[in-house]
């Protein structure tokens, strides 16, 4: 049969909205292939996460075992999934391309001797599906041939699954790992904490750029901003290239592609890497001194102003307003 296993990253037994979309769309494919979607989670202990996403319309959930598979190793975690496909004899196996997710599906790829179509927008009726190319500036039709197919999903691109009533049956497996192929080694990991939303889940995106000119001005000029409006911050490529900031805040093509509802871009030319990353927003708002900045082409709402002296206004305003 048809079917298709989706990889549901999950962190801290919690599934974020990533996750989701992935699962809606291995439901599409299974819809127009005539298969089934089934969701896998690696990694001991993982009974509340399987019971968890068993509710969003899978057919099934398989649980991965292994201690091994506790924390994320590529070279494990794509042998165990490489095991399992193949033992199922599932058609297509499919992520969101998040870092987890660019980070095992080619190994996995690599594995299967399979094709791969990355960060795909569209699944057609054929079977084909749709990615973008230089930017998104071109959209390519891609056929995958052989009997399994990898494919990673835009997060940006499909709705998340909802939850249903009926809950899908759980199916513990042992997963066939190769000590002997496995070279990776956990040590640590270090979670950054922050009472901000995280930038592919947020509803509000505040991003800055090199007009900001330092990190200082990140801090004392458009971190007001991002908190009066409670949303996440981002940052283009130049600005994290300069230092003012960590690249996990990143927002751009080589960063995260996000399509919040509200995105504000603040002294961000718009390069076509950054506009890459957040042109699929639902309202785009610049703020650039230079009207000619390409970041007005896709902003529904452009200010040409000082971002130094219309922030802090922006803010004093928003204070008058909620106070």
């Amino acid at each position: 049969m048809a079917d298709v296993l989706v990889y549901a990253e999950h962190q801290g037994g919690h599934f974020p909205k990533t996750t989701l979309i992935a699962v809606n769309a291995g439901l599409e494919v299974a819809r127009k292939r005539g298969g089934n979607c089934i969701a896998v989670i690696m990694g001991e202990g993982a009974d509340a996460a399987a019971a968890e996403i068993a509710k969003y319309g899978v057919s099934k959930v398989i649980v991965l075992e292994d201690s091994r598979l506790e924390h994320h190793l590529a070279d494990a975690a794509a042998q165990a999934l490489a095991g399992l496909t193949k033992n199922s004899g599932a058609e297509t196996v499919l992520a969101t391309a998040t870092a987890l997710g660019k980070d095992l599906m080619p190994r996995l790829a690599a594995r299967l001797n399979a094709p791969m179509a990355s960060e795909i927008i569209a699944i057609n009726d054929d079977g084909t599906f749709v990615r973008p190319m230089y930017a998104g500036n071109a959209l390519a039709t891609i056929e995958l041939e052989g009997p399994v197919r990898v494919v990673t999903v835009r997060g940006t691109a499909f709705d998340a699954a909802k939850a249903t009533e009926a809950a899908a049956p759980i199916e513990k497996v042992k997963a066939e790992l190769d000590a002997a192929g496995l070279k990776m080694e956990f040590v640590s990991f270090n979670a950054i904490k922050s009472d901000r939303p995280q930038l592919t889940e947020a509803r509000i995106i505040v991003s800055g750029g090199r007009g900001l000119k330092s990190g200082e001005n990140f801090k004392t000029v458009l971190e007001p901003l991002v908190d009066e409006m409670g949303a996440a911050m981002g940052a283009s490529r130049a600005a994290v290239d300069a230092g003012f900031v960590p690249n996990d805040l990143q927002v751009g093509q080589t960063g995260k592609v996000v399509a919040p509802e509200l995105y504000v871009a603040v002294g961000i030319s718009g390069a076509i890497q950054h506009l890459a990353g957040m042109k699929d927003s639902k309202t785009i708002v610049a703020i650039n001194k230079d009207e000619e900045a390409p970041i007005f082409s896709v902003a529904d709402y452009g200010l040409v102003a000082d971002l130094f002296k219309a922030v802090p206004e922006m803010v004093e305003a928003m204070k008058k307003i909620k106070h």
